[in-house]
């Protein structure tokens, strides 16, 4: 590479400077930068008639044209990297484009996956409303209000949430809570107003499961077209995730959109309906803040990429804009045994555990954080591992320590209830047991979920 060499001419004074250029002189293939300073006029000194005080004088102009020369440069240099060299228009320009970006994105997710969300309107006979969960309860710390939305009238209670269809043939899923046992008619409602009323249930979690889950079928779709939405992969999801939020708000405005973020995972809740009467406990949920209302119970909560990883579920009576979503990977088991066999059946072990935390842990002086615990039970006539069940039938005990299922770890993200919905009743699957100081790997075969 060349030398660069910067030429002045000392023997004139400094105001007698007239306008020159400063260049780089490289290799043919190379930019050729040149920097021109105009005239400028500077007052005369006196300068002395010795050798020494004239080379100060020439050294201090030099010293000058060198700081005016790294202004230029600078100058440059902010318009080379900055667009059209306006760095704050620029900057506000850009804001101005991601704003809109996020706007428009967002408005195609809401095209895409609105008509594969629908309306869901139920009649619940009185015997069966006390299990509805509908309404905006709460538990103790103020959370778990279920999105369902309920208007009592005489000898009936009629209630709406939401549903996603996930099979062109008429497969919908939603919230066990919406369709809750006693429901006696069930009707939706698509994106374009049209409404099917031939809809039955398939089938729905137990009462006492964590996962509040049921299944629907749509048996005449009257020449509509059914679009099923796309499913994406919850595990992959991170706190800070934009996701969108799509359901039948307060049972009456249908396809309400709200934006926010994934606030956290895993979150266990005990979920209760208006009175009090009915309550729930949740667990391995994602925490959103994007705004949720009564009514959207069974809607999706899906990513940037227009993908469902979460079916809202709850949501906090204390808090504003603090929602609670199934994770979609925790009921890919049970879609796909649906979507196979047209049957709904839970699978099941017959235990009952409380997931690990480090608090947990420390309370019951365990030496691990992760994991299922068959904890000691205070009531006898539910004991921790229920009689004849697989699990009793495996060899499992009180004070066992469930780790892994087929290998994967249980923990915040995947529970164990979570973990054996990937599976059918009769597979049998392989427990990583921590008993004592012992590792055990236990082989249980599932059963059905009683009714």
């Amino acid at each position: 590479m060349s030398e660069e060499k910067n030429t002045v001419d000392a023997s004139k004074p400094v105001d007698q400077l007239e306008g020159f250029s400063v260049s780089s002189s490289k290799k043919p293939t190379q930019r050729t930068v040149s920097f021109t300073i105009p005239p400028f006029n500077i007052p005369r000194p006196s300068l002395p008639k010795d050798s020494n005080s004239r080379k100060a004088a020439v050294i201090a102009a030099l010293f000058i044209l060198a700081i005016l020369l790294s202004g230029f440069a600078g100058g440059w240099v902010e318009s080379r990297y900055s667009p059209n060299g306006l760095v704050t228009t620029a900057s506000l320009s850009n804001q101005k484009q991601i704003v809109t970006s996020d706007s428009e994105l967002i408005s195609q997710i809401v095209k895409t996956v609105s008509p594969s969300v629908v309306s869901v309107n139920v009649d619940i006979t009185s015997s069966g409303s006390a299990a509805a969960g509908s309404g905006s309860g709460s538990q103790s710390g103020g959370f778990g209000g279920l999105f369902g939305f309920s208007q009592p009238v005489p000898q009936e209670e009629q209630a709406a949430g939401t549903g996603i269809i996930i099979s062109s043939s008429g497969i919908v899923m939603t919230n066990r809570h919406v369709v809750p046992v006693g429901t006696t008619n069930v009707s939706v409602t698509l994106s374009n107003g049209t409404e099917l009323k031939n809809v039955s249930v398939i089938g729905r979690t137990s009462a006492d499961s964590s996962l509040d889950v049921a299944f629907l079928k749509i048996n005449d779709t009257d020449g509509q077209k059914l679009v099923p939405a796309v499913l994406g992969n919850s595990s992959q999801v991170q706190v800070g995730n934009t996701v969108v939020a799509i359901g039948n708000a307060l049972g009456q405005f249908q396809n309400t959109v709200t934006s926010g973020i994934i606030s956290g995972y895993g979150r266990d809740i005990q979920a209760g309906d208006s009175s009090g009467s009915s309550t729930e406990n949740l667990e391995d949920l994602f925490q959103t803040d994007a705004a949720i209302n009564e009514g959207n119970s069974g809607g999706p909560l899906v990513n940037l990429n227009g993908q469902v990883i979460g079916m809202n579920t709850a949501t906090s009576s204390s808090g504003e804009n603090i929602g609670f979503a199934i994770p979609i990977n925790d009921v890919l088991g049970l879609i796909k045994q649906v979507l196979k066999t047209g049957k709904f059946a839970q699978p099941y072990i017959g235990v009952r555990y409380i997931p690990l935390t480090p608090d947990v842990s420390n309370e019951y002086n365990l030496n691990v954080t992760n994991g299922a615990f068959v904890a000691p039970s205070s009531n006898p006539s539910d004991p921790s591992v229920v009689p004849g069940s697989p699990a009793a039938q495996a060899g499992l005990q009180q004070n066992d320590v469930i780790t892994q299922v087929n290998g994967t770890d249980v923990n915040q993200q995947n529970s164990l209830t979570s973990l054996l919905d990937n599976y059918s009743p009769g597979d049998t699957i392989t427990l990583t047991v921590l008993r004592g100081d012992d590792t055990l790997h236990v082989s249980v075969k599932l059963a059905a979920e009683p009714s």
